[in-house]
């Protein structure tokens, strides 16, 4: 790489095309939107930003998805640049804050933006020159994805985005949007790959061995030698053939030199399993075991809590599970095992394909189908890509391999087929909360709010998804607007033509009655009938009337009075569309005063800003805000020990139960009266929601509430988890979600002073080992 070029870009290598495209739009300040790949490189990029900010005396904030991502990069950060230029903002640490590279997660990103408690906006952002949303394609997330969108929708123009996302099928609708609300954005759009993959299949029927996926020549289409898997019978057992299975399979990738492999199942029992029927096998050296058991040593001797792990003794054979079940710690360290090359397998959940930098030769898809809420689905492309592209070590592996599974649910052209697909489209999750309409209406006026809310990636959709019917509403406009308008040459209205049309038709009637009734008068003898004179005299008063109109002579009437039969169809279908357009056009502005109602009701808001409680709920981050506010407000939370608070608010972040929720523990008579109390708040406020359409759930499970307070009140980690199936992972995320709640009400302005120090009392009291975050 020249001088100038080392320079311009601030790296010692040579820059793939892309990075270098998004490197020169980032220097002429623009944004950018960069999707490519995992593993393509889009870290150089943000880290060209990070450089620049450095040489200006600007600085960069670098938000990723996860806590461990904010860690991570902490930690790579801090080794390349400096300790004392990077901070770390999560939503309980806070580490030099005001360094030139701050690392967060995207929530307190977006919590700046409101100001908040964090302090004011112009503060929180002075000498920010970039903001860095790695994953950015998490705005698909349902529960999350809003924060993204609001990151960018209240981004101040003068920041130059950096977004980074994996591939996505709307890149430039994305790249449109942000420029449409943000300022002038570039798309960079690459499929490079600098290790590219190769897929194979595997299966029993194929005698245990790995097979190309596709046919030769790079194509796309099946190998025409894989056959579909023959259904076994319904009652034949399927275990042994299950373990063979996975067990050959690692054994076959260890003696074609293809490991190490992440190996994807999609439940962590399964996981567990086949890390159980692998430990036997020898996949390390002679020097690689030993370096493995003195850094095991090490680790668990800095965290004695590990060493009563049941999966302590499978990792000495360099093998590991990976999933949300297990201890942060603990992943922690298969993580650092598995970067050195020191576990050769892990099997994981799919939640690793979106998590850390975990990088593998070979990645094994287990199944292309998983369980959902509505029983098996097959994965969708995204999905597939994530899970796949973590196949190729740069630096390392000149191919990454994929080892998909086949069984005989699937006809292996299910298989190529989701394998050649192309990823799916970024679809927005935007929806309003409490928390956003306080904090907007705390800022700007309702209709600036409504503006702010029709900048989101939503209704940006929503209008790309409208154009075929703007297109119908239009077309049908003018054939309304043509008819209303039509040009009579003797300037006759509508209501006269139909009045004309009215008449020739009751004329027409008559003189067939009249020829009926004076025919069966003849036949009766009957003459001079007055039934038939007094027809005879309508029918000639009509005549007069049609033969008087300029109608009758009028060339154009025939199509005038058809154009006139057609008009209520065509009036009523442009209402119709013009109905379905306001109703997706206004979804989210509905939603917006839906929950605007429901603060007023419950007295969160008043003339159009927030009252003082208000406020409170404006700083608030969590389900339900008012809810949360309403317990504070009402004394429910008042006369609670420590312990009990802990395990009142445990109950409140506790969304729903994974297994068997049986434990030893009971929580305490006060927590059972005022769970009751908190309950009686709960419905009256469903109640009220409902009937303003909003639906915001209110959680109140108390099944991990007894545990919760015995951790409080000093019980040992191990004792909690006595005759409990749930994991200790989830565990030590119920815990997190609790101590969030509690330092809440150590920073939310207006918390009874009492109530902040049991709430602090609390939050060290759980914060041991094993639930302290491990850097």
């Amino acid at each position: 790489m020249s001088d100038s070029e080392q320079k311009k870009y601030g790296f010692a290598f040579e820059l793939d095309d892309f990075q270098k495209e998004a490197a020169e739009h980032i220097n002429k300040g623009k944004s950018v939107v960069v999707c490519a790949p995992t593993g393509a490189g889009k870290t150089v990029i943000a880290e060209h930003a990070i450089i620049r900010a450095i040489e200006q005396g600007k600085r960069v904030f670098y938000t990723t998805p996860l806590k461990a991502l904010s860690n991570q990069k902490l930690n790579d950060f801090s080794a390349k640049y400096g300790e004392d230029k990077v901070g770390l903002l999560t939503g309980d640490t806070s580490l030099n804050r005001d360094a030139q590279i701050v690392v967060m997660t995207t929530e307190v990103f977006r919590n700046m933006l409101y100001g908040t408690s964090l302090g004011k906006v112009e503060e929180n952002l002075k000498n920010v020159q970039y903001i860095i949303l790695d994953e950015v394609h998490y705005m698909n997330d349902e529960q999350r994805g809003t924060v993204w969108e609001e990151s960018i929708i209240y981004c101040p123009n003068n920041i130059q985005i950096v977004a980074l996302s994996a591939t996505i099928a709307n890149a430039t609708e994305l790249t449109d949007w942000i420029n449409s609300v943000h300022g002038q954005t570039e798309l960079i759009n690459s499929d490079f790959r600098p290790v590219p993959l190769r897929h194979f299949y595997f299966a029993p029927s194929m005698d245990h061995k790995i097979v190309p996926l596709f046919s030769g020549n790079g194509g796309k289409s099946l190998n025409n030698t894989i056959k579909p898997e023959k259904r076994q019978p319904r009652f034949q057992q399927r275990g042994r053939e299950e373990e063979k299975t996975h067990v050959k399979l690692v054994k076959i990738l260890n003696d074609k030199d293809m490991l190490p492999a992440i190996y994807f199942a999609f439940s962590r029992k399964k996981c567990n399993k086949y890390l159980e029927d692998c430990t036997k096998l020898k996949l390390l050296n002679d020097f690689e075991e030993r370096r493995l058991s003195q850094i095991i040593d090490e680790y668990v001797l800095d965290n004695p809590y590990l060493a009563k792990s049941k999966q302590l003794e499978f990792l000495y054979s360099g093998v590991a599970s990976h999933h949300a079940g297990l201890l942060p710690g603990w992943k922690g360290l298969i993580e650092k095992l598995f970067q050195q090359g020191l576990i050769k397998v892990v099997f994981a959940t799919e939640t690793l394909a979106a998590g850390i930098n975990m990088p593998a030769r070979t990645t094994i898809i287990s199944s292309i189908s998983k369980r959902s809420d509505d029983g098996h689905r097959i994965l969708t492309p995204s999905e597939f890509l994530q899970m796949s592209g973590r196949a190729g070590r740069r630096g390392m592996d000149e191919v990454g391999y994929v080892v998909t599974l086949g069984d005989s649910f699937h006809h292996p052209e299910e298989i190529a087929e989701l394998a050649a697909s192309e990823a799916n489209p970024l679809e927005s999750r935007f929806t309003p909360s409490y928390s956003m309409v306080l904090n907007l209406l705390q800022r700007f006026s309702l209709e600036d709010s409504r503006e702010l809310i029709l900048k989101s990636f939503g209704y940006h959709s929503a209008t790309e998804r409208l154009k075929p019917l703007y297109t119908e509403q239009e077309r049908i406009r003018k054939i309304v607007e043509s008819i209303e308008n039509f040009y009579c040459p003797f300037k006759l209205t509508n209501q006269d033509v139909e009045e004309y049309n009215k008449n020739k038709n009751l004329y027409i009637q008559h003189k067939k009655i009249t020829k009926t009734l004076k025919r069966q008068a003849q036949e009766a003898g009957m003459h001079n009938a007055p039934e038939v004179l007094e027809y005879e005299n309508k029918t000639k008063e009509l005549h007069e009337k049609i033969s008087q109109s300029k109608c009758e002579i009028c060339r154009k009437y025939q199509k005038h009075i058809k154009d006139l039969d057609i008009l209520p169809r065509f009036t009523k279908k442009y209402r119709k569309i013009s109905e379905a357009i306001e109703y997706e056009k206004d979804i989210y502005w509905r939603q917006f005063l839906n929950l605007m109602q429901v603060a007023e009701i419950t007295g969160h808001l008043e003339g159009n800003y927030p009252t003082s409680k208000g406020l409170m709920t404006a700083t608030a981050r969590t389900e339900n805000e008012i809810f949360f506010i309403e317990l504070i407000n009402r004394g429910i939370l008042n006369d609670l020990s420590h312990a009990e608070l802990a395990a009142l608010l445990c109950a409140v972040v506790t969304e729903d139960v994974r297994t068997e929720t049986y434990q030893k523990f009971r929580v305490s008579k006060n927590i059972r009266k005022t769970l009751h109390e908190a309950n009686e708040l709960r419905r009256f406020l469903l109640r009220i929601q409902q009937e303003h359409d909003v639906n915001v759930p209110i959680f109140l499970n108390s099944d991990y509430s007894a545990l919760i307070e015995q951790w409080v009140l000093g019980e040992e980690w191990e004792a909690l988890f006595d005759g409990l199936e749930t994991g200790e992972g989830d565990i030590v995320r119920i815990f997190k979600r609790t101590i969030d709640l509690l330092r809440q009400l150590t920073n939310i302005k207006g918390v009874p002073e009492e109530l902040t120090k049991t709430a602090g009392m609390a939050i060290d009291c759980i914060n041991r080992d094993p639930i302290t975050d491990i850097f």
